[in-house]
């Protein structure tokens, strides 16, 4: 049986009776496309149907279609009228009334009902109640598609663009100092040297990522442009910030050189290049160096006491400290053999500086990844270390946002205390909102703890955070489970059914799937899923099924085996 794939990037299970597959979803993310689609035309007088593109999205008229990309998406016909009136009527605020005399023709319905719609439509563009990034709402007065749209005419019988090019265009800024942090180059000319280099730069969005007043893009989004000459308008553009800081590092004996620039992406213009030098055992304060170079440049006026919170020093020790740079990079890896090397390595920081906070959450998330990838081999003891290192690193790292993330996460989802590792994450919100792992592991939270409207406004959160973040994908199958907790099958199984796109193998998806068309009443395509799961996972029963989410509500263990066993899966 394989386990809740809702932690490893790109593992496969291998090891054990959990077993676990990821998939990658780029749909849905931040990024706002413009496409140009050339048409093919019918001869003079032919009749043609209206395409409205947007985004990524193509809405077709005539064929009754929402795609994203090559993605066909399931929308329930009401909800399918209900876009096109709101697109063809962007001009104008459309109301309560519009809505109700154009979809149902002025028959009575209830205000829920209409909101069941509108949230249905959102969901299907990737748009959210809480973002309102394309449908916007207009208190006491209606909503609004805000969206850039483009129409083309597709002739009858043409084929619906034959070819597509696409380019990105900006996001939305956010509402303060926005900035990502690249991989800094490995100057050392050694390439073993390249975890220290990774880890300048992972501390330095760290330290970035307290001051409550930036915005600052998430280390999974940053590392994607890892070893990439690279256009800084164009990375400002798809993370949707204002600065850029790129820099490189040299380790040579016992000193260290760090070199940073910052960038306006806005312009390309180069707003200062300085170089740090110093002892090793000095590293941290060249860290606080670069952070305060950075935040001096870009909001100078900030709080002493977030000040204060960034120069906070995680370790004494630079051997722990290097071990635990060790580890992290192993942990990034991710696959059985990288993730036991993290695990030695964490543990040796650990030895080295016993109050070691983050080396305990780190260590705690390893068993995380295990079981989610399926590599767990003795249960009883994984689930007691995992609860022993997060109960640990939530101790001793109090005020520390990424060791309670990940310390919540373990203890959560391994030990199977959702209320401990729901404090320990809502403390690494509240201490640092911009920690996008936070929100990750929050959304996953709330869908176990049985409140998916809110596991959907986190997933959101982290998605605006680390836009073309590797747990993109993970984030959508957060997304559609909390859908089906929610009664919202097609929505679900819509948001499976693009996952399945990107990797027909994915466990979770392949579940959500076959779920989420069973409830609907598809059982051909629910049946056709679920063939394919039992091909992965022959031991999947449902009486085993309590072993892969740890659901706190009866109703939604019901629900999650009820959709399973209308699919076709054993008892």
């Amino acid at each position: 049986m394989m386990a809740e794939p809702g932690e490893s990037c790109f593992s496969s299970g291998s090891r054990s009776s959990y077993g676990g597959h990821s998939f990658s979803l780029r749909m849905g993310s931040f990024s706002v496309w413009l496409r140009r689609v050339k048409v093919s035309h019918a001869p003079a007088g032919g009749l043609s149907s209206l395409l409205y593109l947007f985004e990524d999205y193509v809405l077709d008229t005539d064929r009754r279609e929402l795609r994203c990309g090559a993605v066909l998406i399931s929308v329930e016909p009401k909800v399918f009228d209900l876009l096109v009136y709101v697109i063809e009527h962007r001009e104008r605020v459309v109301s309560k009334d519009d809505l109700i005399n154009a979809l149902w023709g002025g028959r009575i319905i209830s205000d829920s009902a209409l909101t069941t719609r509108l949230n249905a439509a959102r969901t299907a563009i990737a748009d959210s109640g809480q973002e309102q990034r394309l449908i916007k709402t207009l208190s006491r007065k209606g909503v609004r598609f805000v969206g850039a749209v483009r129409q083309e005419q597709r002739a009858a019988g043409g084929m619906a663009a034959t070819h597509v090019e696409v380019s990105r265009q900006p996001l939305t800024l956010p509402d303060k100092p926005s900035i990502a942090v690249l991989p800094f180059a490995n100057m050392s000319g050694e390439p073993d040297q390249e975890y220290f280099a990774d880890g300048m730069a992972e501390d330095i969005i760290t330290a970035l990522s307290r001051f409550r007043h930036l915005f600052v893009i998430a280390r999974n989004s940053s590392f994607t442009y890892k070893s990439q000459a690279v256009d800084i308008k164009q990375v400002g553009r798809v993370l949707g910030v204002r600065y850029v800081l790129e820099g490189s590092v040299r380790k040579a004996g016992d000193r260290v050189r760090i070199t940073g620039q910052l960038i306006d992406a806005s312009t390309g213009a180069h707003l200062w290049a300085d170089r740090f030098d110093g002892e090793l055992k000095h590293i941290f304060d060249l860290q606080d160096d670069v952070t305060t170079r950075v935040v001096n440049a870009i909001a100078p006026k900030m709080e002493q006491v977030e000040a204060a919170r960034a120069k906070r020093k995680p370790t004494e020790s630079l051997d722990a400290y290097d071990y635990f740079l060790r580890g992290t990079e192993s942990l990034h890896r991710q696959t059985p053999e990288s993730v036991d090397e993290a695990l030695r390595l964490l543990k040796k920081a650990i030895d080295l500086d016993p109050e070691y906070a983050a080396a305990y959450g780190t260590a705690a998330y390893c068993y995380a990844i295990r079981k989610s990838s399926g590599w767990v081999i003795r249960r009883a003891q994984d689930i007691e270390e995992a609860s022993r290192l997060g109960r640990t690193a939530a101790r001793l790292g109090e005020d520390d946002a990424v060791a309670l993330s990940r310390a919540g996460h373990a203890v959560a989802y391994v030990a199977e205390d959702l209320d401990a590792g729901a404090r320990f994450i809502d403390r690494a919100v509240e201490l640092n909102s911009n920690l996008a792992l936070a929100w990750f592991h929050s959304g996953w939270l709330r869908v176990w703890l049985g409140d998916p409207e809110i596991a959907i406004q986190h997933f959101v959160r982290f998605r605006r955070m680390s836009p073309v973040d590797p747990m993109l994908n993970r984030m959508n199958s957060g997304i559609a489970f909390a859908h089906v907790l929610a009664g919202r099958y097609d929505d679900a199984s819509s948001h499976a059914e693009q996952a399945l796109s990107e990797n027909p193998n994915s466990h979770q998806a392949l579940r959500m799937g076959a779920m989420g068309h069973a409830l609907a009443g598809r059982m051909e395509r629910a049946q056709k899923i679920m063939d394919r799961l039992r091909q992965i996972d022959p031991a999947l029963r449902i009486s085993n099924l309590k072993h892969l989410t740890p659901l706190r509500r009866p109703e939604d263990v019901a629900r999650y085996a009820d959709g399973m066993r209308k699919a076709g899966l054993p008892e």
